[in-house]
């Protein structure tokens, strides 16, 4: 008789993430496809906008189009049959949830941000439009802003030596938690599209010829690229380093300026040129293509990480807590689980005293959502956790407002 396997799925604003797994736990296949709701753009309130004009029906189709993609892709993988499937569950932010189920849209767009539906159950898949043969559990939603994505990181957190931890979910919609030592405190802030290179003049996805990583060398920038053909782009964690390499050689200065080539000391003074729109970091050149880096893409950099630094001082303040106190930090997402700590260092994305403390899990939301699955009572243990976790909103906050604007510099 066929062996039954567990589906675990991750539905992020970019990329549907899964996992089939034996009832032991063994991983029989594991694949991501990207979000095909990036149609109606690449953040999710431009998508909550466009559901709320009458669009909700084509969102949903996309997203369960492209959860069933994902499905397939597993049981080619794994070999495996749709029938064997004898538990599913996935975890989203709230923007995704409420487009995958076809919630109206209001309650989260719209203040005091409160779902009408927080989940938390097994559901007919079938009613979204998602191949299943066995019901669905989504995970509940914390908040209108904050969704069953982190629950499930913090259901995979390990707090049992009681200190302060702090996790950071990296994307388009930067989900951050904190534990004070008995409960967590979870927020979110909109971070954009930059961290994953969308909408960045040099930006592509991680795939062949993408740079995933730019290193200084005495003279020159050495580029790390995906599949070692050459570069088409940056993708996020290649974005990052690229702009801890500006800084260090001084091609962009700490308060994110792009610097002309004739105030440049270092050797890399070449790699700066003038365009029409003033000067401009060329990373490459070949006789087919340019990589620049432009004014444009380090705003819009500044503005993600400022948002996440200053997530990250209001929760201390919140927990009366300072920077040193913190002894673990996680960060999660695609793109965590690819920076380093010179990395984080040179764009102040952290406080310099946590740095050491840093540790980066790719898959924390799919961690959690196995963990849910192979528990013998996953339903209760999620319920437990519900319990010690509080919602902290930071939108439109004066104390938000300010640290944003104190973080947007590289110091």
């Amino acid at each position: 008789m066929p062996e039954p396997v567990l589906l675990a799925a991750d539905l992020g604003t970019t990329t549907l993430a899964g996992r089939l797994l034996s009832a032991s736990g063994t991983l029989r296949a594991e694949a991501e496809v990207e979000n095909p709701q990036k149609a109606f753009g690449s953040d999710v309130v431009r998508r909550l906008d466009a559901a709320k004009a009458g669009h909700g029906g084509d969102l949903q189709r996309l997203l369960s189009g492209g959860v069933n993609q994902l499905v397939e892709t597993l049981l080619e993988q794994s070999g495996c049959q749709r029938a064997q499937i004898c538990a599913a569950a996935v975890a989203a932010n709230p923007a995704v949830t409420h487009l995958l189920t076809a919630e109206p849209v209001d309650p989260i767009l719209f203040p005091p941000h409160r779902p009408k539906q927080l989940w938390g159950e097994r559901v007919d898949a079938s009613c979204f439009g998602v191949d299943l043969p066995v019901p669905l559990y989504i995970f509940p939603l914390l908040s209108g802003y904050v969704g069953g994505d982190l629950l499930a990181v913090l259901l995979a957190a390990d707090v049992s030596a009681g200190e302060p931890a702090l996790y950071i979910d990296l994307g388009t919609n930067a989900e951050l938690a904190l534990w004070d030592g008995q409960r967590w405190l979870a927020t979110s802030v909109a971070a954009g599209p930059a961290f994953e290179a969308a909408h960045l003049s040099c930006g592509i996805s991680c795939r062949p010829g993408a740079v995933h990583a730019v290193r200084c060398c005495a003279d020159h920038f050495a580029l790390d690229v995906v599949g070692r053909t050459p570069p088409l782009g940056l993708c996020g964690s290649g974005f990052f380093s690229a702009i801890r390499c500006g800084v260090l050689t001084g091609l962009i200065d700490r308060r994110g300026q792009l610097r002309r080539a004739a105030d440049v000391e270092t050797l890399h003074a070449r790699y700066q040129i003038e365009t029409d729109d003033g000067p401009a970091f060329q990373l490459y050149r070949d006789a087919h293509r340019q990589i620049l880096i432009r004014q444009s893409d380090i705003r819009a950099f500044q503005l993600a990480k400022g948002a996440v630094a200053a997530g990250v001082d209001c929760l201390l303040e919140r927990a009366h807590l300072s920077a040193s106190q913190v002894q673990n930090v996680t960060l999660s997402g695609a793109l965590g689980a690819t920076l380093d700590g010179p990395d984080l260092k040179e764009v102040a994305l952290l406080p310099e005293v946590m740095l050491d403390k840093v540790r980066f899990v790719p898959s924390a939301v799919l961690d959690g959502v196995q963990a849910f699955l192979l528990a013998a009572e996953g339903e209760a243990w999620v319920r437990r956790l519900l319990m010690q976790v509080k919602p902290f909103p930071l939108s439109g906050t004066p104390s938000f407002e300010r640290r944003f604007l104190q973080s947007l510099d590289f110091s």
